[in-house]
């Protein structure tokens, strides 16, 4: 049974609503200046006994919503935050806590065949001359990207940036004088705000639904340490992922990420990544290409009432060191495992995320001063900011440390074929990290596994495997043999050697 929402504002209506809260200081008497020819620059009007609809908002914000649809080839092995409008394969249907969030948005990594892929999913343009903003699993594995304009104009797409620590991306097509809108990125939705999603659900595009503000400042919805998500009750569903939800004033509150969902379908929660944290990742991308964040090198975790009393100290404040990158910044600065990190910069560290994000927001090659408890003392660490590894990066074991955040600065560690080696200390190199579009991703090898030959060469070290690969090319060769091994299991597999 489906509740008719109008039921609960008939009468005084949305502008009286509007105004009530705009008389009582709140959200909505916040008005943001807007970028000259936003076509939501002017707010729409809030008029005491206004009709109980939402048709003006609509009206004047639909135009710079899309539709966007993707071709690709799906990677053999998939983790974090799936599309909406992805079909997902099947084979994770393990009953759980929260079997029903990670069975819609995350799928374990198998080994399957790499089949082609065609999604729907939405955007909306930021500006007049084609930049739109979508989330980062929408155009992640794309090789063909278009758009449909609510003019049912197509149009032909590139990537500009992808984030995928905050699941976002901006894209551009060619043209001027597209209608845009802009992000509310100053004031922060209360909980019982009324908000507006328009997307593309189902390939259904210009699709409008309305609902709450149900929660803010939502953790766990992804791995990100970046975003603390809005929780929204409008109906959004497979196909709205990257769309924009707006306010009464018709101004991008939030960015469409995920659902909770037992079925897949809408079930009123679903979360949306802030438009302050939305706009300031999308300004970065369209300047830069891509986000730089700080980086330390360092696994660390919140310290529960618990560990605060088994380490002797008060409170729960603070961030525990579980384990240092080897290589890494916080390595060559002497920061240890088992260390509570009390400040950043003066600073005080409430939890593990604080100081995450304390991190990310030192520019690369920066000292950050940390104040650290160790063996019941306070002492000084200074550690040399190197650039944080983007979030899948992290996630397959590829962490490059130093200030110029790459494993290449280590002779020991190289890249070929498509995958970050190193040598591994029982013998053979052990691989790091795996380009999803390289042969040998799409093959299904991954961080962990131990590569003991390549044709008749044993290997010991990177540069036999590329010694081993070019020969392999000289004797007009396409593929050299790998002897794998994983979890004590060994196996032979061709990799193609025309890539790098």
């Amino acid at each position: 049974m489906q509740t008719n929402r109008t039921s609960f504002i008939s009468g005084a209506g949305i502008g009286a609503i509007a105004a009530v809260l705009a008389g009582a200081g709140g959200y909505f008497a916040h008005a943001a200046s807007s970028p000259a020819g936003a076509v939501n620059a002017t707010p729409v009007p809030a008029m005491a006994g206004a009709p109980a609809s939402f048709a003006d908002i609509v009206q004047r914000v639909a135009p710079a919503v899309v539709s966007i649809d993707v071709e690709g080839t799906r990677k053999v092995a998939f983790t974090g935050q799936a599309p909406f409008g992805f079909r997902l394969p099947d084979g994770d249907d393990d009953e759980d806590s929260q079997g029903d969030l990670r069975r819609f948005f995350q799928q374990r990594p198998e080994a399957r065949e790499a089949p082609r892929m065609q999604a729907q999913a939405s955007g909306f343009f930021i500006s007049g001359d084609g930049y739109i903003v979508t989330n980062n699993h929408v155009v992640a594995d794309a090789d063909k990207i278009t758009v449909r304009t609510k003019d049912e104009r197509t149009l032909t797409c590139r990537v500009i940036g992808r984030d995928t620590d905050t699941d976002l991306a901006v894209i551009k097509v060619e043209g001027s004088n597209f209608p845009f809108v802009s992000f509310e990125d100053r004031a922060k939705p209360r909980v019982g705000d009324w908000v507006v999603a328009v997307g593309n659900p189902f390939g259904l595009g210009g699709t409008a639904t309305a609902g709450i503000v149900s929660a803010v400042g939502r953790g766990g919805v992804s791995d990100s340490s970046y975003v603390d998500y809005l929780q929204i009750d409008a109906p959004i569903n497979r196909g709205n992922s990257g769309g924009p939800t707006f306010d009464l004033y018709g101004r991008v509150v939030g960015v469409n990420t995920a659902i909770f969902s037992p079925s897949g379908g809408s079930v009123g929660i679903g979360f949306d990544i802030p438009a302050d944290v939305a706009a300031q990742v999308t300004r970065q991308l369209i300047s830069n290409g891509k986000i730089v964040r700080g980086y330390i090198g360092a696994q660390i975790q919140n310290v529960t009432p618990e560990i605060a009393d088994s380490l002797g100290i008060s409170g729960s404040k603070g961030a525990l060191v579980a384990e240092i990158t080897p290589g890494g910044p916080s390595e060559k600065a002497g920061l240890k495992p088992g260390d509570v990190v009390l400040k950043i910069n003066g600073r005080g560290v409430d939890s593990s995320t604080d100081l995450t994000r304390q991190v990310a927001l030192v520019r690369p090659g920066e000292d950050i001063r940390l104040e650290v408890r160790r063996d019941g003392q306070v002492r000084q660490v200074t550690i040399h900011s190197g650039t944080r590894p983007a979030q899948d990066q992290l996630a397959s074991n590829d962490t490059p440390g130093g200030p110029g955040g790459g494993p290449d600065q280590n002779a020991a560690v190289a890249r070929v074929l498509g995958m970050r080696l190193a040598p591994n200390p029982s013998g053979g190199v052990t691989i790091q990290g795996v380009r999803g579009d390289s042969d040998a991703g799409q093959k299904g090898l991954q961080a962990g596994d131990v590569i003991l030959r390549a044709g008749e060469r044993s290997i010991a070290t990177p540069q036999d495997l590329s010694t081993a690969v070019a020969e392999a090319k000289k004797d007009g060769r396409s593929s050299v043999l790998l002897m794998l091994q994983r979890g004590g299991r060994r196996t032979f597999i061709p990799l193609k050697v025309g890539e790098g």
